[in-house]
């Protein structure tokens, strides 16, 4: 019975996301940040104090990437050549040239400055935990997916920059001799001393993952809010309408799509196994928001906030699209199409090919891990 001193209050029922809308505190959190920039945009001193901690975020958070990857996994899966190599033409042949191929859009349907960020998009490379949750959510190559998002990740450091310059020349922030060093100094050079030191500081990461996970996601939420602060001192948020913003999204859409259309198909005349498919099309498919970000600061300079703006909306994209797809791989797998079922992990459904992932969280909690 209710107190007599106290009236009684109905019990508010917490308000639970669908499954098939991972939107996790990250995401709230980019967005925030920008709208944090766009009410407090940091000028003048601060700019500068901004700008040095952004550039050694930047160095740490490519330290981190370079201390987390497993080298060893990685040349473990050389077996599996055939995978690995499809993917990496998706990543940073395929996406690109549907990059270019989007330039016929300008100024009629995207102006320049968004244009630049799109074609960016293409030329980052894939992500390796999102790919990994959803292949194993999916029962696919667990394995699999591992590597290719190692191999991905490793050649991305220096792929992406020289791509940058070859495609992008001028618009990539006057990209000449001194930002191939910067970009060396700040970005290589850091991944390469973690790959080095991982042989001694691999295990404290592993111990403070959690922590670790925090610094760099704090990492990558100073690199936007100073991007898009820099943005709005410069008055270029006047070049982009709702309208503008709507025909991106629908770029994007068109262009995740076909990405998702080709890596199924092409998977499938390619001779690849079901388990492999899964693979080539949660690894094919998409793009890095945390390798693209601090890479977007250094190749971009001044103009890096409209360059990562198509990046961060189609990071989201993907992440909704391919849970739900992740789902219906998993729906419709032998595993759960006999036992009546369609939940689990590939790991579940295939007894033997559970891959070491050093401490990884499982599928659905890494979920929304950038």
């Amino acid at each position: 019975m209710p107190s007599p001193h106290r009236p009684h209050r109905p019990r508010l029922r917490k308000i639970a996301l669908p499954s098939w809308l991972p939107l996790d505190g990250f995401i709230l959190g980019l967005v925030g940040t920008v709208a944090l920039a766009a009410l407090l945009p940091v000028s003048g001193r601060a700019a500068t104090v901004t700008d040095g901690a952004t550039t050694v975020a930047v160095a740490f958070l490519f330290f981190l990437y370079g201390a987390r990857l497993s080298t060893r996994e990685a040349l473990d899966g050389v077996r599996h050549w055939r995978l690995h190599l499809t993917v990496l033409v998706c990543t940073f042949v395929i996406f690109p040239a549907l990059g270019l191929a989007a330039r016929g859009l300008v100024p009629y349907v995207l102006t320049h400055p968004l244009y630049t960020g799109l074609l960016f998009l293409c030329l980052v490379p894939s992500t390796v935990q999102s790919s990994i949750a959803f292949t194993s959510i999916a029962r696919g190559n667990v394995a699999a997916a591992i590597c290719a998002g190692s191999f991905s990740s490793l050649l991305g450091v220096v792929v992406t920059p020289v791509l940058v310059a070859l495609l992008l020349g001028g618009s990539g922030g006057g990209f000449s001799a001194d930002s191939m060093v910067k970009i060396g100094l700040q970005l290589l050079a850091p991944f390469l001393a973690g790959q080095l030191l991982r042989r001694w500081i691999g295990g404290f990461i592993s111990r403070h993952r959690s922590v670790l996970r925090l610094v760099d996601r704090g990492s990558v939420l100073l690199v936007v809010y100073a991007a898009f602060s820099e943005g709005m001192t410069r008055g270029i948020w006047h070049q982009v309408t709702p309208a503008r913003l709507a025909i991106l999204l629908g770029v994007e859409a068109v262009l995740l799509t076909v990405m998702l259309t080709l890596t199924s198909y092409g998977s499938r005349k390619l001779g690849f196994v079901r388990e492999d498919r899964i693979t080539i099309v949660f690894a094919g498919s998409k793009k890095s928001l945390a390798a693209g970000l601090p890479m977007a600061s250094v190749l971009f300079g001044a103009q890096a906030s409209l360059a990562v703006l198509p990046l961060m909306l189609f990071h989201q994209m993907q992440l909704m699209v391919c849970a739900v797809l992740a789902r219906r791989y998993a729906a419709r797998a032998p595993e759960a199409v006999e036992t009546g079922t369609g939940t689990g992990t590939g790991a579940e459904a295939r007894p033997g090919t559970r891959a070491r992932t050093d401490g990884a969280e499982s599928a659905d909690t890494a979920l929304t891990r950038v």
